[in-house]
């Protein structure tokens, strides 16, 4: 047997997606198999995906071991990628099977080669030319003899599919089959850039002699708004591809990537690959297999690319590095920024961490010289920091359905008579938080958790932000039976864009909400009509602080500067600092200055001051010091364990039992806090409990936890999961 390769019969073992967690033995099949290969092997009744794990167990019945039956057609997983996914799995606490599951999320991977239609230059002329004729076959002449999709050629040449299919009748188009899975078209690092600045030259230069030096390093690019961080990655990238490797860039939103993917193909000269929610099956099988292949050079996608099959992955771009959006809160839990780092330490690639307010963990490592920090302290071209101010709201006599303050309303106004626009924040989804009855004091919640149900006027629906669930609005109170007396309590972004439409009626008033827009492509189409003047006031959540760039956009107001410094988050600080920068910094990103007025009735607090002073190394300074004096993240270490099941006493049973039994947390000097009901303790019906386990940093705490879960046996439907490193605690 050749090193990596399996003759055939021999014994090997096959780790497959099917929740197992133990490597199975089978025989290789006829003409043997490589280490890595993706296999379809025979369990039970079932023939389930696989990959060829390593020599097998032998601990098997010999008799009743059974072969492989077919080795699938895509490149075998490297050795860096089996070692990424063994490391990940290891510090999640996640079984091979969920990991596993991570890197095959692409369908029909089982399926044979597809094949599909496409036309090119056929060798005869047609007997009648007419107008639409002649469009067609100059666009194949012009494109050189390249092939296209009958839909693709009837687009570019403006023409109906049946003046296609009959030049093909004449021979003038050939018609012919071709591989469904193609290469992604070739970019082109050389093109040209935009002139850099000396700043963003020397940044760019600095990135560029990292990913050169094919070696492993992480640098956290650091640079205010509009600094231009995006075209001094994108050299970065440029250089990577220049020395035959691949690059991935992780973005926190599909909304961002039309604008990107604008700007990549102005760099390179094509669009790259994407990975993300928003692409179809088709193009998901397409971009797995190329990039295993070799025949996709740069990924543009969400936190899931991460797990795709790279032949040499070279550069990993982690933009908005501080998003939330990048820790998976559900199946397995992780954090895509942190596995970057990882999985570029096994490749040999370097990461860019970039952003404008970037995370106390990226920052404390930098400070520490573990990550390289590359700074950008000015914008591009023209642009200027916007004037930040304070409106004390304690100051205004404004009714109780009113929200937005004078002051805030004669800017606006200002903004609107120079044909400039608006922007009015409010982190909050949908038309009110409560709804409740005036006659009986009920508040509307969710029959499946234990969370208030949002009015969402547009739709006319009850929403639990929690699990999905919606229902009518009700004529009545649910409880009493009351008609006419349901209130709405506190604003959403909805009740705010009412209010806007009233205090400004000549204006065009847009809503930007993730949840208000059936699909990816319409919220991206909504986002580019505003950055080309279709509105004249934007309302906003969360989803417009996250990198857009609206050239006319000269004013922001945060209706509720306040809102993120509620509850007992141990990060509510630092994301309120990092949300308010951000959406402040959509302001003035263009040739007029902006201003950006935070509502709020707390100026004197210290985060609110150091948002407005600007003094972000002094912010991060202070929040480091009170983190480390309190040993949490980042210098410290945290874990939490969800325990969930429809019978709360029986959660609350297993919580106490593991925390009298904590021995093997106690020999590393762990503290256990707990067990109490989650913030939000029903979800889907789900009673959830909730364990913080506290350590000092570089001690083992997954040996510790890996020991202390397994004393324990689940029973019913009990579940538990493990919080590595946990960004909320609801």
């Amino acid at each position: 047997m050749e090193a990596g390769y399996f003759d055939e019969g021999a014994l090997i073992g096959v780790l497959t997606a099917q929740p197992l967690d133990r490597v199975l033995d089978y025989r290789a099949p006829e003409g043997g198999c490589q280490l890595g290969a993706f296999v379809e092997v025979p369990l039970g009744p079932r023939k389930v995906l696989g990959v060829v794990w390593g020599p097998g167990r032998g601990d098997w019945d010999i008799a009743k071991v059974r072969q492989v039956i077919r080795v699938l057609d895509a490149a075998p997983m490297r050795d860096e990628l089996r070692a990424f996914l063994e490391k990940a799995g290891d510090y999640t606490l996640t079984p091979m099977s969920a990991m596993l599951r991570l890197a095959t999320r692409a369908p029909g991977l089982g399926d044979p080669p597809s094949m599909r239609k496409v036309y090119r230059l056929g060798h005869a002329e047609p007997e009648r030319m007419t107008d639409a004729r002649r469009r067609v076959l100059e666009v194949l002449r012009d494109y050189g003899g390249l092939s296209f999709t009958l839909k693709e050629l009837a687009e570019m040449a403006g023409v109906t599919t049946s003046v296609v299919k009959g030049l093909v009748k004449h021979g003038a188009v050939a018609e012919e089959n071709s591989p469904r899975d193609l290469p992604f078209p070739r970019l082109d690092p050389d093109l040209g850039s935009k002139d850099l600045t000396g700043d963003q030259a020397a940044a760019a230069e600095t990135l560029r002699a990292g990913v050169a030096s094919g070696r492993y390093g992480t640098v956290l690019l650091k640079g205010v708004t509009g600094s231009g961080k995006t075209e001094v990655y994108l050299e970065a990238v440029a250089e990577c591809l220049r020395r035959g490797r691949q690059a991935l860039v992780l973005l926190p939103e599909i909304a961002l990537t039309a604008e990107f993917l604008t700007r990549v193909q102005a760099r390179f000269g094509v669009q790259p690959a994407e990975w993300h929610s928003g692409v179809t099956m088709t193009e998901r099988r397409r971009v797995w297999k190329m990039i295993g292949q070799g025949g996709a050079q740069l990924v543009v996608g969400a936190r899931s690319a991460l797990f795709l099959p790279f032949r040499d992955l070279g550069l990993v771009v982690v933009d908005e590095e501080h998003d939330t959006s990048y820790k998976q809160e559900e199946g397995v839990l992780y954090n895509a920024r942190d596995m970057a780092v990882l999985r570029a330490s096994l490749c040999g690639a370097r990461v860019v961490l970039a952003s404008a307010t970037p995370s106390l963990e990226s920052w404390a490592n930098a400070d520490a010289g573990k990550y390289d920090k590359v700074e950008l302290t000015s914008r591009y071209g023209p642009a200027v920091m916007p004037e930040m101010r304070s409106l004390d709201m304690r100051a205004e006599k404004l009714p109780s359905d009113r929200w937005i303050s004078t002051a805030l309303q004669s800017a606006v106004n200002a903004r609107i008579e120079n044909g400039e626009q608006a922007l009015l924040f409010i982190n909050r989804r949908g038309y009110a938080p409560v709804t409740i009855c005036r006659a009986c004091g009920h508040q509307i919640g969710c029959d499946h958790c234990d969370a208030r149900m949002v009015e969402h006027r547009f739709l006319k629906r009850l929403v639990c932000h929690q699990c999905g669930e919606t229902k009518p609005m009700p004529e009545a109170c649910p409880s009493c039976e009351a008609e006419g007396r349901l209130a709405a309590v506190g604003p959403g972004v909805e009740r705010l864009t009412e209010e806007a439409v009233k205090l400004f009626p000549d204006a065009r008033v847009a809503t930007l909400s993730s949840d208000m827009f059936g699909s990816a492509r319409a919220l991206k189409a909504e986002i580019e009509g505003i950055a080309q003047g279709s509105a004249d006031i934007i309302i906003g959540t969360q989803l417009v602080a996250k990198g857009h760039n609206f050239p006319l956009l000269t004013l922001v107001g945060v209706i509720d500067a306040d809102l993120g410094l509620q509850g007992s988050d141990l990060r509510a600080a630092e994301r309120t600092f990092q949300l308010m920068r951000q959406v402040a910094g959509r302001a003035g990103r263009a040739e007029k200055s902006g201003v950006a007025l935070l509502q709020t009735y707390q100026p004197e607090h210290p985060v609110i001051r150091a948002i407005l002073s600007g003094d972000e190394e002094g912010f991060w300074k202070a929040e480091a010091g009170e983190r480390r004096h309190a040993g949490v993240p980042p210098y410290g270490r945290m874990a939490g364990i969800i325990l969930s099941s429809s019978d709360v006493q029986e959660a609350f049973d297993l919580g106490n039992a593991l925390a009298r039994q904590d021995a093997p947390l106690r020999r590393i000097g762990a503290q256990i806090f707990g067990p109490a009901p989650a913030p939000i303790a029903r979800v889907r019906g789900r009673h959830r409990v909730r364990l913080l386990v506290k350590v000092d940093r570089g001690t083992p705490l997954q040996t510790a936890l890996r020991q202390w879960v397994g004393q324990f046996r689940l029973k019913g439907d009990m579940r538990l999961a493990v919080d590595i490193d946990p960004q909320s605690f609801y």
